[in-house]
């Protein structure tokens, strides 16, 4: 408990001046601020791997950036691996859904096996978001990038899936290693791999 704060004037005590009052104000205000630079209030961080490709889990880590930079997060994001694709402007914009082995899919395995049902099933979602008007993987980025979401694409994968790095989106940061990953993973209050 403080015991250097200011008493408060009881019915019996004169009222305070309006220079008082502006003293006390000033005063208050320089101690708020005093704790608020000890409790060390910085902008909150969140951490994001993504590691998968398809239509369905491209969505989860760009709208958990997006949603988290609109409540003041400082987000990165780091593609490794088919989440990767998620970065790359053509790949992106062939993502596919997997109808084999999804038990979500009102199809039976046996189905969804068949050939072409793949084919079916991401157009089944493709026209889902569509008539829902949900934001495409391309306007979800733009707008994680507008927000300073930071997309990072794994070198290892580049070099592995042997992509160009002029083949994503632009303000993607490319040339990241585990490293950094790791690093800025142990620096956020929220890790999250997808």
């Amino acid at each position: 408990m403080c015991t250097d704060s200011p008493q408060t004037p009881t019915a019996d005590d004169e009222p305070l001046s309006r220079a008082e009052l502006e003293e006390r104000i000033t005063e208050l205000e320089d101690r708020l601020s005093d704790v608020e630079s000890e409790s060390g209030d910085e902008q909150p961080k969140m951490s994001i791997i993504a590691t998968k490709g398809t239509l369905d889990m491209a969505y989860p880590p760009l709208i958990l950036a997006s949603t988290a930079a609109a409540f003041g997060y400082e987000v990165t994001v780091f593609h490794t691996f088919w989440g990767l694709d998620i970065l790359h402007e053509e790949q992106s914009k062939n993502l596919k859904l997997s109808s084999v082995g999804n038990p979500n899919m009102q199809v039976p395995n046996a189905i969804a096996a068949l050939p072409g049902m793949d084919r079916v099933t991401t157009k089944l979602m493709e026209r889902q978001i569509e008539d829902n008007d949900t934001a495409t993987i391309e306007e979800l980025i733009d707008t994680s990038l507008e927000m300073g979401v930071e997309f990072q694409a794994c070198q290892m994968t580049i070099d592995l899936m042997d992509y160009d790095e002029n083949d994503f989106y632009n303000g993607v940061t490319v040339g990241v290693g585990a490293a950094t990953a790791i690093q800025d993973m142990t620096e956020s209050d929220i890790q999250l791999l997808i």
